[in-house]
Formats: structure tokens, C-alpha cells, sequence
């Protein structure tokens, strides 16, 4: 091939990479990277289409080229976009090409620019599939259905020119108050690393690169405020916060986000112990590094000036910028010998690499793309499988056929903004999207009657609504009150820099979740624990479902409920899956990835503590009100002690298989989650916790039928954090234990020699 070397597409992609930063001129290098424009200033609307605005014109003037653009299709109150002036689905392949081409036109070696999306659960752009959020997609336990969820959606993403997504999946619920509870599939590193996986695959299938969010650390923040300092020590961030970027990393995530959080001192966008030591050496990545929002700009606190910023958190390890003003003054890093040019051509070198590698210099414009499956109703899939039965009488669910009235009650009821999430869209008008209400009054029998009243607003102490209620209530078979949290922003939502909502106890919203919207005090507000009150006193049975994107702590509810579901915010069609539960069109199959606590006052609940023995409080009980694993199903399901194909083995040849037998011994089908745990009874380096789940397997069940539950134990199911803070096989002594869930298990001993 003649031309330049970058231009080969058969050449080894180090050897275009070298070739063509041996080409570029300084300034080239800092465009590529920076991400400094927010995308929805890049168009504007002309007419019956979008133009180029003059500022992106200037922006890619100013360097020759733009490394990446964020959110060229994003929608949401904060960045103003809406359906009158945005990017729809109709409109979105044509003004990413549009991008594209001008880019690749206006800048001197024709390099292309990476288009970044945000996709927390789902694309956030108008006419963009939601997803129910990352707690509701832990609570399924089903790798494989995410997978096939993300591929999906990065298809779609793909289809309308977008070519990174940015996803939160590195995060762990560690402490309910954060606002960011809901971006968490769990508290646990094992469950996470399982779904990172998935993401990271089902993406892939459709030539979306993912950078994952966040490293690390940040649901370990003090107090469960956002983007605050960690207490966290190596072991720790070892053992529950780096499993899920390990598995990322090994399943081809092609990028991470540097968390806001500081670790030891350092925000971690500018610890070269984490980026390059830790993330480069120990887990051998080779992608990119991406600021989070701004991020760069807060260290010049630390270093007092601009340029010295965007140098120390270029020579810790971060490749590109976000919005930020610092690495857009890179050069002159470079000029005044605050950072060597070829540390420059390291970032350069990665962010080129994944243009490569994703073959943008050969296919730059969006892709015919056929979607493997439809998304919404993979939306739907997520949302029925994660609703979880938290507490029942054994009577009362599922409704029956000769069911005559039905209250539906409570501020979660009828609303799809309060149901959706964070990080979501402005939805189209008219979409036929389902509330609770409307799940319940097409799923109740025909001649049944279902009534309606909110009762009380989401959050405060108004309770002018509940008279109304009530006797609604009092008129009804059952009465189904729909309580829990909101993250829906609004025009009238106050918001950070960043894109953070600015919520505080002097300027209370509807909002009681989402990112920058932290609770001292985790329980539900009091106009709903009263409409619960008041309701249960009229003696209709009672059903709770709570919509909501963290574990509020629950007061004991039993003889006040007759049963408690949990929907992690479900989706726009989360609705009907809620309803499917209610008449037992689908059984409840969520378990729960998170503890959910009695109160704020015993934080933290996760059930994976260190195991010192502590007996509790004097007050009240140390433990969850429901454990993490816990959900209840329709039937009743008998497990056996767990049988051990070998009871000793070497940290060499640790292989040996785990069984256990599973009846259902009710009379309904259940998919049960049967749940492998590892205890350490003596042994190790370091003091060991409660129990940690290693595995897990789905039984589908036939009433009276029985099955075994195998589990293949390796190494990696043994391994534990060495005192350098490696992972390995430790002799000693473990209980191999199966369950329900984490507070429900049987165990069967498990001794590790020591070699020779």
C-alpha cells in the first residue's frame, strides 16, 4: 500500500500508532487529548435539521483536530435539551456523520474524533432505550440477560454514530445514604464483577468501546456523601473495590473514569500509585484513562496553577480530559518542562490506539447497524426479573381472579419520571409507557374496579391527601401503596458544573436520590410512613412496593403489610412488570444486591464485614432488616447441606465441585438463586470477613421437583489478598456454605494444606 503507514489498515495497530504520532505537531497531540466541549454545544437547530455551530468550528480550528466529543446527543434538564432543539433517533447517525466529517476534513492528518455517550441504563439521548438502573439489573443475578440487554443497547448506540459509552459499574453500595446508590449493581465485588463482565461483552458484540465508572473507591465515601474523601486502606479498596475493574479489565473494557474521590491523600485522577502502579502494573491495562467531569480543575487547589494541574494528573496516569481547563494547557506543561513530551505521547499513543482498534480511520460514519434484539423489551425482561418479594403473609399475593376493588395508593403510583432514574432523557409525549397504575388496571380482572389517590406527596409532611386515601382504602379489596424515593430531575432542578443536582435540606425538591442528592437519614419520608399508618388502621390487607433507587430503611412492617416488594426504579415499562408480579403472571424472582437497613443509626449493614464478633447494639439489632442475597418467591424451596467433592485440597490444585440439592416443595414453579458463600475459619493473611459470595446458579423448578446446584471451586473461587496485596490460595481452614441468601446458609468444611 502506498501512502502513509497510518493509513495501513493491515498494519499492526502499535505500528500505525507510531507512525502517525511521529507526524503530529504539538498542539495536534493536545487536541487529541481533550474532550473540553459539551457535545450539545457543537449543533444547533436550523430549521428542519441541525447545523454546526461556529464554537465547534473554532474548537477543532484550535488544535487541528478534536481527540474526543461528550455527549453529542445527550438530553436531560441539565443540559437544556429537549425535543424541540435536540438529536432524535431520526436525526442522530446524520449529525454524528456530520461531526464526523468536519473533523476529519478540517484537521491536517485526518484523524477522526471518538464520540462519547453517556449510557448508565440505557443511551441518555431522545429516543434512547431506558433501562431500568444498575440496582434493579444486580437484583436479576442474570449475567447473561444483561448481556444481551447491553448488546442491545450498543447496537442502538452504535447505529446512531456513537462509538464510547461511558457506564457506571466499578461503584459498590457501601453506604445507602449516597445519592448514587442507584449507578451500583450492589454491595458486593463478586456480584458486580459478574455483571461488569456481561456489560462489557454484550457492548463489545456491538463495536461500542466502554470506559467504566468509577476508580476507584468513590460508594466508599465518608458519611455517603458524593465525591467525598475516602477512609479506605489498601486491603480494603483490594478485597471489595477493584473486583469489578479486574473483571472489566480482563473482559476488554477499553477505558475506566478517575473517580472525583481523593485515595490516600490524592484525588485519584491524580495518584500515579492508582492509575499507573496499581491500574497499568497490577492489573496490565492498556486503555484509556478518562477524567470525570471537571475533575482536572480541582487540583489546582494542589498545585495553584492551571497548567501544573493538568500536568499532575497527565504524569499520574489520566489520558483524557474532561471539560476541564487545565488540559487544554498541556503545551505549555510541556513548554516549561512540567511534564516530558513523550509522557504526552504515551496519553496521545491510547487514545489513538482505541481509534484504531474500534477501525474508525477505515469506517468513521455510522454503521448500518441490525439490532440483535429489542430493547425495550429487554427493559421489560430486567424490570420483572428484578422485582423482589421482601416480605409476605403467605396469603395474600398473588391477587386472585375474584378480586372486585383495588386501591391504588401513594406518590409513586402513577408516575414514569419517578420510576425511571437518573441519568435519564426527556421521554416522547404520548409513548406508551407504563406507571404501576396503568400495569394494574390492565392486569386486574375483567369487572374489577381500581381507584386512585397519591395520598401524600413524595416527600414532606403534608397529609391533606390521606382522608382521601383512606377511604379509598377502606372501600377497596386491597390496597397496593406504591412508596419509595425519586431521582426525576426538572427544569427548576439547580445543578453543580458538573451536571450534579444541587439539593439541600434549605431547598428540598422531589428529589430524594440520584447524583449530589445524599440523605443524613435514609428512611422514607414522613408523609408516607403516615399514609402507611393510616392506611393499614382501616384492617384492608396491605401491599407495599417500593419504587426506588436505594434500600430506604424500612421499619418492621409486618402485621402493618401483608406483603413488600421492592422495584429498583424499573424502567418506563416497569409498570406492567410490577403488575405481572402482583396477579402472578410472573413469579418474583429479585434477590437483593444490597442490605437494607433498620435504620441509618447501625450503618453500615453490608453483610461482608470483617467478622470480629461484634454482638450489636444495646439499642436495636446490628443487623439488616433484609440481608443482601434475601428475596422471597411464591412457593416454598428446601435446601440440603452442600456436598464437597473433595475436603482437602492444596493451594496447587484447589479444583473440586460443590453440589447442592434444591426442592421446591410448594406448589407454584420458582426460579430460585441458589447462592455460594466462602467463610474462612482459620488460615490467611489477614483477618478474614462474615462470609463472601463466590458464585451462584438459577434453578427453574417445577413444583416437587428437585435439582442439583453445582459449582465448579477454583482458585479464583479461594483466592484471597495476600499481604501483597496479591490474590492467592491460603491454607487453612473455610466453610463452604449454599444458601437463599447470605443469612441462610449451610456450610460444609473445607481444608487448604499447606504444600509439602
Amino acid at each position: 500500500m502506498t501512502g502513509p503507514r497510518y493509513r495501513d489498515p493491515t498494519a499492526p495497530v502499535a505500528e500505525r500508532v507510531r507512525d502517525l504520532l511521529g507526524r503530529m505537531t504539538l498542539t495536534e497531540k493536545v487536541g487529541q487529548v481533550n474532550q473540553r466541549m459539551y457535545g450539545w454545544h457543537a449543533y444547533e437547530r436550523d430549521g428542519g435539521g441541525h447545523r454546526l455551530t461556529d464554537a465547534f468550528r473554532s474548537e477543532v480550528a484550535a488544535y487541528g483536530g478534536m481527540g474526543a466529543l461528550y455527549g453529542l446527543q445527550r438530553a436531560d434538564p441539565w443540559s437544556g435539551v429537549g425535543f424541540a432543539d435536540g438529536i432524535t433517533a431520526a436525526d442522530g447517525a446524520r449529525v454524528a456523520d456530520a461531526v464526523q466529517r468536519h473533523v476529519i476534513e478540517n484537521s491536517r492528518l485526518g484523524i477522526p474524533v471518538l464520540l462519547v455517550e453517556e449510557v448508565p441504563h440505557g443511551h441518555q439521548a431522545l429516543d434512547g432505550t431506558v433501562l431500568p438502573v444498575n440496582l434493579a439489573v444486580g437484583a436479576t443475578w442474570d449475567p447473561e440477560l444483561y448481556e444481551a440487554a447491553a448488546a442491545a443497547v450498543g447496537a442502538e448506540v452504535r447505529a446512531r454514530g456513537g462509538h464510547v459509552a461511558l457506564v457506571s459499574a466499578l461503584d459498590l453500595v457501601r453506604d445507602p445514604r449516597w445519592g448514587r446508590a442507584e449507578e451500583c449493581f450492589g454491595e458486593d465485588p463478586y456480584l458486580a464483577a459478574r455483571l461488569t463482565e456481561a456489560l462489557v461483552r454484550g457492548a463489545r458484540t456491538a463495536d461500542v468501546a466502554v470506559v467504566l465508572k468509577h476508580f476507584a473507591g468513590q460508594g466508599a465515601t465518608v458519611g455517603g456523601r458524593n465525591s467525598a474523601a475516602t477512609e479506605l486502606g489498601a486491603r480494603e479498596l483490594h478485597e471489595i473495590h477493584l473486583a469489578a475493574a479486574r473483571a472489566g479489565v480482563r473482559a476488554g473494557a477499553a477505558g475506566v473514569m478517575a473517580a472525583y474521590n481523593e485515595f490516600d491523600g490524592l484525588p485519584c485522577v491524580a495518584s500515579e500509585p492508582l492509575l499507573t502502579e496499581l491500574l497499568r502494573g497490577r492489573l496490565e491495562f492498556d486503555g484509556i484513562v478518562m477524567a470525570d467531569g471537571g475533575a482536572v480543575d480541582r487540583l489546582v487547589r494542589l498545585t495553584g496553577d492551571p497548567v501544573a494541574a493538568g500536568a499532575l494528573a497527565l504524569n499520574a496516569g489520566c489520558d483524557l480530559g474532561l471539560w476541564d481547563d487545565c488540559f487544554p494547557r498541556l503545551g505549555e506543561a510541556v513548554e516549561r518542562g512540567l511534564v516530558a513530551e513523550r509522557t504526552l505521547d504515551t496519553a496521545v499513543a491510547r487514545v489513538l490506539a482505541l481509534k484504531f482498534r474500534l477501525g474508525l480511520f477505515e469506517r468513521p460514519y455510522a454503521p448500518a447497524v441490525d439490532r440483535p434484539s429489542d430493547p425495550r423489551e429487554l427493559s421489560e425482561r430486567i424490570a420483572r426479573a428484578s422485582i423482589t418479594l421482601l416480605a409476605h403473609d403467605g396469603d395474600v399475593l398473588p391477587l386472585p381472579p375474584s378480586i372486585r376493588r383495588i386501591a391504588v395508593l401513594g406518590p409513586n403510583a402513577d408516575s414514569i419520571a419517578q420510576q425511571i432514574g437518573d441519568y435519564t432523557a426527556p421521554q416522547r409525549p404520548g409513548s406508551h409507557h407504563t406507571t404501576v397504575l396503568d400495569g394494574i388496571r390492565s392486569a386486574a380482572p375483567p369487572g374489577t374496579e381500581v381507584t386512585h389517590a397519591p395520598g401524600c406527596d413524595l416527600v414532606g409532611g403534608d397529609l391533606s391527601g390521606v382522608p382521601g386515601a383512606v377511604e379509598l382504602a377502606a372501600a377497596a379489596d386491597i390496597a397496593v401503596l406504591v412508596l419509595g424515593g425519586s431521582s426525576a430531575r426538572s427544569g427548576d432542578t439547580t445543578f453543580d458544573t458538573n451536571g450534579a443536582a444541587i439539593v439541600t435540606s434549605a431547598e428540598p425538591t422531589g428529589m430524594t436520590c440520584g447524583e449530589g442528592v445524599d440523605l443524613a437519614d435514609p428512611r422514607l419520608p414522613d408523609g408516607q410512613l403516615a399514609l402507611l399508618d393510616a392506611v393499614a388502621a382501616t384492617g384492608v390487607p396491605v401491599v407495599v412496593v417500593l419504587v426506588q433507587g436505594r434500600p430506604h430503611a424500612l421499619p418492621d412492617l409486618s402485621g402493618t403489610a401483608a406483603a413488600v416488594l421492592s422495584a429498583w426504579y424499573p424502567g418506563p415499562w416497569g409498570g406492567r412488570a410490577v403488575a405481572d408480579v402482583l396477579f402472578g403472571a410472573a413469579g418474583p424472582e429479585g434477590r437483593l444486591p444490597v442490605s437494607i437497613p433498620r435504620s441509618a443509626a447501625q450503618l453500615p449493614v453490608f453483610y461482608n464485614a470483617k467478622d470480629h464478633g461484634y454482638r450489636g447494639y444495646v439499642d436495636q439489632p446490628a443487623t439488616a432488616r433484609y440481608p443482601f442475597g434475601h428475596g422471597l418467591s411464591y412457593t416454598t424451596v428446601g435446601y440440603a447441606p452442600p456436598r464437597l467433592s473433595r475436603t482437602r485440597v492444596t493451594p496447587d490444585d484447589p479444583a473440586l465441585t460443590c453440589r447442592v440439592t434444591v426442592r421446591n416443595t410448594g406448589e407454584r414453579p420458582v426460579r430460585e438463586t441458589v447462592q455460594l458463600y466462602v467463610r474462612r475459619l482459620s488460615g490467611g493473611s489477614s483477618w478474614p470477613r462474615v462470609r463472601e459470595l463466590r458464585g451462584f446458579v438459577r434453578l427453574a423448578l417445577r413444583p416437587g421437583e428437585e435439582a442439583d446446584a453445582v459449582f465448579e471451586i477454583d482458585a479464583e473461587t479461594l483466592a484471597s489478598v495476600t499481604r501483597d496485596l496479591g490474590l492467592a490460595v491460603e491454607p487453612g481452614e473455610l466453610l463452604l456454605e449454599t444458601g437463599p441468601s447470605s443469612a441462610e446458609t449451610r456450610g460444609a468444611r473445607l481444608v487448604v494444606e499447606r504444600p509439602g
